[in-house]
C-alpha cells in the first residue's frame, strides 16, 4: 500500500546522493583544482576523445573566419568557477523541498476524498443506528460553513447586475427559462429585451391580475414557491423539513420584553399575545426555486414592530440541503420582522442563501444585507444573538406601517426561502399539504367553523 502512494524514485531521495554531497564537503583542495584542469591518464583521454573533437572542429571553423581570435583564452570569472558544497546542498534541500510539494499536491485530494467518504459513511451508519433521517454531523457542518459562500454570493450578485447586450439577451434569458421553467407570459414585460440584466429578469415584476388574492382566507401565501413544511410550532423546537426540526429561540433571538422572558413560561408561549389558552402558535415555510417569481407580499393584513438582521451564513436552502442540515434557518443571513395581526403575534422572515445575498425590503431602506466581511473565510458570528435590531415605533418615519393583504413587501436576487410564524386560534387549519407548489394570494388555511 505504501509503495502504491510513494512511488520509488520518483519522490523520494536516495542517501547516497546526501553521502556524496557531504563527502565534497571534505574532499581536499587539490581534488578540486583536479576537477577543474580535467582527468588525466589514458581513460581519461579516452573519454575526452568526444569532446576535443568537438573542441578541434570549432576552432578550426573559428579560425578560418576569424584568426586572431584562435588564441584567446577563457575568461578570466569562468577559469575561476569552482564547485560550491554549499550550494550543492541548498539546491539538493531545494529538489527535495519541491518533489514532496508536488507529491502532496498529487496525492492529497485523493486522500481528502476518501476521508470525506468514511465519514460520509459512518455518519449515515450513526443515523440508521438511531432510527433518525440522514442529516450532517458536526464536522460536516463546520466543514460547509467554512466554504467561501459569502465571497461567491457577492462575486455572483456583481456578475447578475453586469449590463448584457441586447443581443444576447435572447439567448441567456431564453436558456435560463428553459432550464427552470420561467413562465414569462405572467410577467409584465415578457420581452427579454426589456431586461438590462440578469438581476432584472429574476426580479420581474408580474403584470397586474397575473395573481389573485383570496380575500376569505386569513393567510395567504406570500410568495410563489414550494411548501417545505408547516404545522403547529408549540414546542422550543420545530420542523424545518420532515424529521429535521430547529430552535424557535435561535431563529427568532430572545424575547422582546423582560416580562415576557421572567413569566416562566415556554418561549412559545411567551411569545402569544393571548395568554387565555385559545390561541396556539403555527409556522409555514416556503421555498423560492430559481424559476420562481422572486418578489413577495404581505400575507395578511398585520403591523411589525420590530426588526431584527441576523448576520449569519449564506447556505444554500433548497429542499436537499434543509433536510440534511439541522437548524440550517438559524444558521443563514435574515431579516426577521415581528409584530401582530388580529390573532396576535405575527412573524415574517427572509432568509437569505447561496447568491441570495442581497434582500431587499421596500419599505426598510436602512436595511443592508450581504455586507462585506474580508476574506475571513470559516470565521462568522454566532448568528442565534448576534444581529441588529430596528425599533420601527420609535424610527424617525414615525410609526411602523401596516401592511395590507397581498401588499408588496421586498424581492429576493434569485430565489430563496420565506418563513411565517404566527399566532392563530386552536381551530386554524392548513390548506396545503407538504411538497405542494403555491403561488401568491392562494390561503394558506381557513379557521374552522368561522364563516
Amino acid at each position: 500500500m505504501v509503495s502504491y502512494f510513494v512511488p520509488r524514485g520518483r519522490f523520494l531521495l536516495k542517501a547516497g546522493n546526501l553521502r556524496q554531497v557531504v563527502q565534497q564537503q571534505h574532499q581536499p583542495t587539490q581534488l578540486q583544482l583536479q576537477a577543474i584542469k580535467g582527468p588525466q591518464g589514458p581513460q581519461a583521454q579516452n573519454g575526452s576523445l568526444p569532446v576535443v573533437r568537438h573542441f578541434r572542429q570549432f576552432s578550426s571553423n573559428a579560425a578560418s573566419k576569424e584568426a586572431p581570435l584562435h588564441h584567446r583564452r577563457p575568461p578570466l570569472h569562468k577559469q575561476q568557477q569552482t564547485p560550491n558544497p554549499s550550494q550543492d546542498v541548498a539546491q539538493l534541500r531545494r529538489n527535495v523541498l519541491s518533489r514532496w510539494t508536488g507529491f502532496l499536491l498529487r496525492w492529497a485530494p485523493m486522500g481528502i476524498c476518501v476521508f470525506g467518504a468514511i465519514e460520509w459513511q459512518l455518519q449515515k451508519k450513526r443515523c440508521e443506528r438511531d432510527g433518525m433521517p440522514r442529516t450532517a454531523s458536526e464536522l460536516q457542518s463546520r466543514i460547509y460553513c467554512s466554504l467561501p459562500l459569502r465571497i461567491l454570493s457577492r462575486c455572483w450578485g456583481w456578475l447578475a447586475a453586469c449590463y448584457l447586450p441586447p443581443t444576447l439577451r435572447p439567448y441567456v434569458y431564453g436558456w435560463y427559462s428553459n432550464t427552470f421553467n420561467v413562465n414569462l407570459s405572467e410577467a409584465q414585460y415578457p420581452e427579454y429585451e426589456h431586461y438590462n440584466s440578469l438581476a432584472e429578469f429574476f426580479t420581474r415584476p408580474l403584470r397586474e391580475g397575473a395573481r389573485t388574492i383570496d380575500q376569505n382566507a386569513p393567510v395567504v401565501s406570500p410568495a410563489d414557491g414550494k411548501v417545505l413544511h408547516f404545522g403547529s410550532a408549540s414546542d422550543s423546537l420545530i420542523e424545518q423539513v420532515k424529521g429535521v426540526n430547529y430552535s424557535i429561540e435561535d431563529f427568532l433571538g430572545p424575547l422582546q420584553t423582560l416580562e415576557q422572558a421572567n413569566s416562566g413560561e415556554s418561549y412559545a408561549q411567551a411569545l402569544k399575545k393571548k395568554s387565555d389558552g385559545s390561541t396556539e402558535l403555527y409556522q409555514c415555510v416556503i421555498y423560492l426555486a430559481p424559476g420562481d417569481y422572486h418578489r413577495f407580499h404581505s400575507p395578511t393584513t398585520w403591523q411589525p414592530t420590530i426588526r431584527r438582521h441576523f448576520s449569519g451564513e449564506l447556505l444554500s436552502v433548497s429542499p436537499k440541503v434543509a433536510g440534511w442540515l439541522p437548524g440550517l434557518f438559524c444558521l443563514n443571513e435574515r431579516v426577521l420582522y415581528m409584530g401582530q395581526w388580529k390573532h396576535g403575534f405575527f412573524s415574517y422572515t427572509a432568509v437569505g442563501a447561496t447568491n441570495v445575498g442581497s434582500v431587499e425590503i421596500y419599505m426598510d431602506a436602512e436595511l443592508k444585507t450581504n455586507r462585506w466581511t474580508g476574506f475571513n473565510v470559516g470565521k462568522h458570528p454566532p448568528s442565534t444573538y448576534e444581529y441588529d435590531e430596528l425599533a420601527l415605533d420609535q424610527a424617525p418615519q414615525g410609526a411602523p406601517k401596516e401592511f395590507g393583504k397581498g401588499e408588496l413587501v421586498g424581492q429576493f436576487n434569485m430565489g430563496s426561502t420565506i418563513v411565517l410564524l404566527f399566532e392563530a386560534p386552536k381551530n386554524f387549519k392548513f390548506d396545503i399539504v407538504a411538497g405542494q407548489k403555491i403561488r401568491v394570494g392562494e390561503s394558506l388555511g381557513h379557521i374552522a367553523g368561522s364563516p
